[in-house]
């Protein structure tokens, strides 16, 4: 019987290893299915094999193209390439020639089976006859499986000849396209034993299976939306790094040993094995995940990462007057404290926290009044004191360090309040902010002195 027309890459030991992803597109990309993929990748990587996408399409009612769109980009955005992609609608006739080789040897037959809601209509499905015996196989992950096949009875493999079901699709397709793996979540257990029947009805060997574990929920319930996201699409769009996301991924229910936590995915590919999977189901914690993300947040070269925030950044933030990226540049380090995914750039633009970095604020006179001073020449005493001492440092030497150093001993003199305050409030127009010196930094010499100059102006 013919396999896969595509070549298998030679592998270690002069094996070909080849694995596969075969969703439905029947909703978008699940975290679920996205491990199995990303394990399925790592292991046919790291044997220098074949990793195949297949679209398992036969539910014709509720499979959508935007539902395989996002499958492919969800793929796609997490690195998992494939290396051939098939859909089973288009295999009709390959699974038809299967079902008939199947009746002529008299290991299947059509059978006529009455509607049970309409008893004077029917249909010929086609069943396989079952042998009811005890299947065996062995689970790289789980060990020896054994099942008593025979309350199956005959079972149903095809509603029509031309329409065959999954476990009859997934047989021929894993046989034809030389699948040597199947690694997929476990609770395809239950599904094996029929398979491995179709399997033994057309005399092929089954490939090796490695059922992983679930991933659950904190309250270790079925992960579902009332968990939060559970589309890959959901945390792209929020902001995760797919490098942080990979990461994660891989370390649900997978420990390489040791106390690495952070691996590039050449690391995961050198290190992946099967034996290291565990058998108990993984908790999806988000807490983690997003610490994760923030982690390779502060770890990412400034220059890529600049230019992804700056694309997350709205368009009204880049319209405003003093918005440059030489000024996005020097905000780099105080935004990076204060975002754990990318999305939250947007949030706090929303929020109004990030448009006095580009625009010079409103400012209310009395806001510039420290709380237990008695009236505003104090603050604009100690505005002008600061003009003054801010005017004798150097553009170059106008950095966050060289100002609290030149401003410290009087404020510690005056009131750290008293004449921090009114300074951090004048750059910022904001209750809280960053640090009057860390501000003036960013803004640099001129700027700096302008929103300074405007305060003061202010209170006379």
């Amino acid at each position: 019987m013919p396999k896969a027309s595509f070549e298998v890459a030679p592998l270690v030991g002069g094996e070909k290893v080849v694995t596969r992803i075969a969703p439905s597109p029947t909703g978008n990309l699940h975290v679920g299915t996205a491990r199995a993929a990303l394990f399925n990748f790592l292991f046919a990587r790291h044997h220098r094999g074949t990793f195949i996408l297949r679209s398992e399409d036969t539910d014709r009612e509720r499979s959508k193209k935007e539902f395989e769109d996002d499958i492919f980009e969800g793929l796609k955005w997490l690195g998992l390439t494939h290396d051939a992609f098939y859909r089973q609608s288009e295999r009709t006739e390959l699974y038809r020639n299967y079902l008939e080789r199947l009746i002529k040897q008299g290991a299947a037959y059509v059978s006529h089976e009455q509607n049970e809601k309409e008893p004077t209509k029917g249909s010929d499905v086609v069943r396989l006859k079952n042998p009811g015996k005890a299947v065996v196989f062995n689970d790289s992950i789980h060990g020896t499986i054994s099942f008593d096949t025979t309350e199956l009875g005959d079972f149903i493999i095809a509603r029509s000849i031309d329409d065959p079901l999954y476990h009859f699709a997934v047989v021929v397709d894993d046989w034809e396209m030389g699948v040597t793996h199947v690694i997929r979540g476990e609770d395809h257990i239950s599904n094996t034993p029929r398979q491995i029947l179709i399997q033994e009805a057309f005399g092929i060997a089954p490939p090796v299976y490695a059922h992983i574990p679930l991933i659950l929920a904190p309250d270790r319930s079925k992960l579902s939306k009332r968990h939060g996201a559970v589309s890959v699409r959901e945390y792209r769009d929020r902001g995760y790094l797919p490098e942080a996301f990979v990461n994660y991924l891989a370390l649900l229910g997978w420990n390489p040993g040791g106390e690495q936590e952070f691996f590039t995915m050449q690391e995961l590919i050198d290190r992946f094995d099967l034996q290291k999977v565990h058998k108990s189901a993984a908790i999806f914690d988000v807490e983690k995940l997003t610490w994760m993300n923030r982690e390779y947040i502060r770890r990412a070269p400034k220059e890529s990462l600049q230019i992804t925030i700056s694309t997350a950044l709205p368009q009204e933030i880049k319209k405003l007057p003093q918005f440059s990226e030489s000024r996005l540049s020097a905000l780099f380090s105080t935004l990076l404290e204060r975002i754990t995914v990318l999305g939250d750039v947007t949030t706090l633009a929303q929020e109004g926290e990030l448009s006095f970095y580009f625009e010079p604020p409103s400012i209310v006179p009395l806001e510039l009044l420290w709380k237990n001073d008695a009236d505003l020449s104090i603050a604009k005493r100690h505005l002008d004191y600061t003009i003054v001492v801010l005017e004798k440092i150097s553009e170059q030497d106008f950095t966050a360090l060289h100002i609290r150093e030149a401003l410290f001993g009087y404020a510690t003199k005056e009131g750290r309040g008293s004449v921090l305050w009114p300074m951090r409030y004048a750059l910022s127009g904001k209750e809280k902010s960053p640090d009057p010196f860390t501000l003036a930094e960013i803004f640099g010499k001129k700027e700096t002195l302008n929103r300074l100059r405007t305060a003061s102006a202010t209170i006379e």
